[in-house]
């Protein structure tokens, strides 16, 4: 199982961009899928995550301003970032997990003016 995360760029504040992630390999009916972010010098943080009970869960920092959504069938997951701050910057990682856990390589994220 692979992720491929993609849809990074950079922006300025108050943009907007779409992080994409698919799946190649074996592929599951992934449920749990989400996204983390690390910053330089800051350890790995939950941005968004559909939970195995298909709640949502946002970081309190995006509430708001980010959009999580899912095509299970395509086993794709998305990250729709509206509004965009410079501490939004970061790498973004897709998640997901079927037993064992699994993550993209990352995306670059940056918001400056």
């Amino acid at each position: 199982v692979q992720l491929q995360a993609s849809g990074g760029g950079s922006v300025q504040p108050g943009g907007s961009l779409r992080l994409s992630c698919a799946v190649s390999g074996r592929r599951f009916a992934f449920t749990i899928v989400g996204w983390y972010r690390q910053a330089p010098g800051k350890q790995r943080e939950l941005v968004a995550t559909f939970t195995g009970s298909s709640i949502i869960r946002y970081a309190d920092s995006v509430k708001g301003r980010f959009t999580i959504s899912r095509e299970i069938r395509k086993a794709m997951w998305y990250l729709q970032m509206n509004s965009l701050k410079p501490e939004d910057t970061a790498v973004y990682y897709c998640h997901t997990k079927k037993g064992d856990e699994y993550w993209g390589q990352g995306t670059q994220v940056t918001v400056s003016s």
